[in-house]
C-alpha cells in the first residue's frame, strides 16, 4: 500500500518546484500557481513540468489539444475513442510524458465550470492509469490530488456554481448555458477518484500495460468500461471471488477458471492438435471475453482454441500472477528439484494454491501419452506456452529474462509431473 497522501502545503511546495511556470501579456508576467493549476480554455506554449526534452517540449503542447479534444473543450473530427488512444499512446511510448499528461488532467480537472469536461477528464485520467503509472517523483502529488476528491460531490457542484454566477453575472444567457453545464451529466467525480485511487495504487506495484504492442481502441474501451464494471480480466484473485459471492457463493475456485477450463475439454480440446499453441480467431475470443465478464458462458462455441486462449489471457492478465511475485525466486531456485518445487505450491496462500493446483489437474489431462499423440503438445510444450502465464519475471535486462525463462518452463514441467492433484477433483 502507499503511504499517507502528502499534505496540500507539501503539494503546493512540490508545484512550486516542479512547475514550469507561464507567461502572459506583452510584459510576459509569470502567472501564479493557482492559474496554471486551473482550467485553461486555450493552449499552451510550453510544457507545464520543467523538462530540458525538445521532444517532451513538442509532444506536451500537442498532449494538451488532445486532453482538450477529449474533455470536449475543444473541437476535433475525431472520435473520443481515437483522442484518447491517440493520448495514451504517446505516454506509453514515451515515459516522459505521462507525469506531464497527469499534471494537464489535474489543471483541466480544477475549478472547471463545465461537469460534462470535468467528467471526462476524469474518465481520461482513469484510462490513462490502466495504461501506466506516474513517475515516483510525481506519484505523491497525484495520489493527494485523488484523495482530496473521494468525497467531494457537494463542493465541487458548489464550486461550479460559484465559478459560473461569478464569471457569467454579467450575461443573463451565458448564466442560464453554464447553469445547465453545472447539471450532473453523468456519473459522480468520487466514483471517477475512488476508481483511479485504487487503481494508482495497483499500478505504482505492478507497473503498467507491459509488451511492445501498443495500446488499441479495444483496451481503452475495456478501461472505460472497467470504472464501473470492473472486468473478471485483470483483476485480483480476491476481487473475482469477492465479485462472485453473491452469484455462486459456495465455489472455492473462480468462475471464470473452471468455466472456460470445462469448454476447452467438453469441446474436445485434449484431442486437438496444437491446443494452447495455436491461438483462437482473436475476433471471436473478444467476443467471448465480452460475454463472460458478463457471467454468460454461450452454447454456440465449436472451436476449443476459443476458450483456450481466453483461458491462457485470464492467467496472464490477472493483477497479481498465480504464482505471487514473493515467491518468484524460489521457484527459479528450484526448477530441477522436483520435491523443492512441489514444497513451494505448499507455502502458496491458500487461494493461489487451489487456483494453481486446479490448472495443473487441467494440464495433467493434456499430458497423458493417449492426448499427446493427437494434441502434439507434450509436457514441455505445455510447460512452455503455460510458464509465462503464471510467472513474471520483473527484471527489464534481456539476457536475464532469458535465463529465467528455461527455468519458468522447467518449474512448470516439474508440478505437472510430480504435484499430486488428485484432492482437486470435482471442486468447482
Amino acid at each position: 500500500t502507499l503511504r499517507k497522501p502528502i499534505s496540500q502545503s507539501s503539494m503546493a511546495d512540490w508545484a512550486s518546484k516542479n512547475l514550469n511556470m507561464h507567461t502572459q501579456g506583452i510584459f510576459r508576467r509569470r502567472i501564479s500557481i493557482s492559474n496554471m493549476l486551473s482550467w485553461n480554455g486555450g493552449s499552451i506554449k510550453k510544457p507545464m513540468l520543467i523538462t530540458s526534452n525538445r521532444t517532451i517540449k513538442k509532444e506536451a503542447c500537442e498532449m494538451f489539444k488532445l486532453v482538450q479534444s477529449y474533455m470536449g473543450d475543444r473541437q476535433t473530427r475525431m472520435d473520443r475513442n481515437h483522442v484518447a488512444l491517440v493520448t495514451v499512446t504517446k505516454c506509453w511510448s514515451m515515459q516522459g510524458l505521462r507525469d506531464e499528461l497527469y499534471i494537464q488532467l489535474i489543471r483541466q480537472t480544477t475549478d472547471n465550470t463545465c461537469y460534462r469536461s470535468l467528467a471526462w477528464g476524469w474518465e481520461l485520467m482513469a484510462i490513462s492509469l490502466a495504461f501506466f503509472s506516474p513517475s515516483p517523483k510525481f506519484q505523491s502529488y497525484l495520489e493527494g490530488y485523488i484523495y482530496r476528491h473521494l468525497d467531494s460531490d457537494e463542493n465541487i457542484a458548489q464550486r461550479i456554481k460559484e465559478l459560473a454566477d461569478l464569471k457569467n453575472k454579467k450575461n443573463s444567457k451565458s448564466r442560464k448555458k453554464r447553469k445547465q453545464n453545472t447539471e450532473d451529466e453523468g456519473l459522480p467525480i468520487s466514483t471517477y477518484a475512488k476508481y483511479c485511487y485504487r487503481k494508482l495504487q495497483k499500478v505504482a506495484i505492478t507497473g503498467g500495460k507491459k509488451g511492445l504492442r501498443k495500446p488499441t481502441v479495444e483496451e481503452i474501451t475495456h478501461a472505460r468500461n472497467a470504472i464501473l464494471t470492473p472486468s473478471l480480466f485483470g483483476s485480483s484473485l480476491e476481487e473475482i471471488m469477492l465479485r462472485q459471492q453473491n452469484m455462486y457463493p459456495g465455489n472455492k475456485l473462480p468462475w471464470v477458471q473452471t468455466q472456460l477450463s470445462q469448454q476447452v475439454l467438453a469441446l474436445g480440446g485434449e484431442q486437438t492438435e496444437g491446443i494452447f499453441r495455436i491461438p483462437g480467431d482473436i475476433d471471436e475470443v473478444n467476443a467471448l471475453k465480452l460475454q463472460v465478464d458478463q457471467w454468460r458462458m454461450p452454447s454456440s462455441l465449436s472451436d476449443p482454441n476459443i476458450p483456450a486462449s481466453l483461458l491462457k489471457l485470464w492467467y496472464r492478465e490477472l493483477e497479481e500472477p498465480v504464482i505471487p511475485q514473493q515467491f518468484y525466486k524460489e521457484c527459479i531456485s528450484n526448477y530441477e528439484n522436483p520435491d523443492a518445487a512441489v514444497a513451494v505450491v505448499q507455502l502458496l496462500p491458500e487461494l493461489n494454491r487451489l487456483v494453481l493446483c486446479y490448472l495443473i489437474h487441467f494440464l495433467q489431462i493434456f499430458a497423458q501419452p493417449s492426448n499427446v499423440g493427437r494434441t502434439k503438445m507434450d509436457v514441455n510444450n505445455l510447460a512452455m506456452v503455460m510458464a509465462p502465464n503464471c510467472l513474471r519475471c520483473q527484471s527489464d535486462d534481456p539476457r536475464v529474462i532469458f535465463e529465467n525463462t528455461r527455468k519458468e518452463m522447467s518449474f512448470l514441467r516439474m508440478l505437472i509431473v510430480h504435484l499430486d492433484t488428485s484432492f482437486i477433483k470435482g471442486l468447482v
